[in-house]
């Protein structure tokens, strides 16, 4: 069954380039970013690796860790770094899963229950569906997920800017509107009265019976 927003991200133990991984045990308190890959050695996924090398520091600055994976072996992915260094100038540092059994990929959904044989065998195509990302909670719930098709590079910045706004909403009794970027103003959510609202955030704006905005709390 698909994995769906505030259902338990599965717990699993992998071996990664920095030794083996407890899912659940390795997010502690904090967010984790799992983003997913059909091949190492591939070309956008070169590039997304990288990127998200460059943004690491964004992220720990909002407690998330970083945690890739695709089907092929640890050491394939420890080769495939220098690569990656190579073209996008960013060192990976943050742990890369290795899956060849394709074990969390399919506890994950990205592949078929039935999918089988040895992964090395597998083309980038087979594996086209394991190319999701996901925001993890320090409930260990899922807050969002995101899949693209092989041909389309992921927006990490997009990511980003999801993250701030599942962290403040958490946080606050607020939403964020359509392409909301840090410091825009916020929809206060219909369970706040007035009252409430005039009492936690001060002034609002009503611009609808059932849309008022608000200042984004600090």
């Amino acid at each position: 069954m698909a994995l769906r927003i505030n259902d338990t991200a599965p717990d699993f133990t992998a071996d990664s380039t920095d030794g083996p991984i407890s899912f659940h045990e390795w997010i502690g308190d904090g967010y984790a970013i799992l983003f997913s890959h059909p091949k190492d050695f591939t070309p956008v996924c070169t590039t997304e690796l990288g990127r998200m090398a460059g943004m690491e520091e964004e992220f720990a600055k909002r407690n998330a860790k970083i945690l890739g994976i695709s089907v092929d072996p640890v050491e394939d992915h420890h080769r495939w770094k220098s690569d990656i260094a190579s073209y996008t100038g960013n060192e990976v540092r943050y742990p890369m899963i290795g899956d060849p059994d394709m074990k969390v990929a399919k506890l994950y959904d990205m592949l078929p229950a039935e999918a089988d044989g040895d992964a090395s065998g597998r083309t980038p195509a087979d594996n086209a569906t394991v190319r999701t990302v996901f925001i993890i909670g320090p409930d260990k719930k899922v807050k969002l997920s995101l899949t693209y098709p092989m041909t389309t590079g992921r927006n990490f910045a997009e990511i980003l800017r999801a993250l701030d706004s599942i962290q403040m909403t958490a946080r606050h009794k607020v939403a964020t509107p359509a392409d909301w970027q840090d410091g825009d103003d916020v929809i206060i959510t219909a369970s706040v009265s007035d009252d409430e609202a005039r009492e936690k955030f001060g002034d609002f704006e009503k611009k609808l019976p059932y849309l008022r905005t608000t200042r984004q709390p600090r």
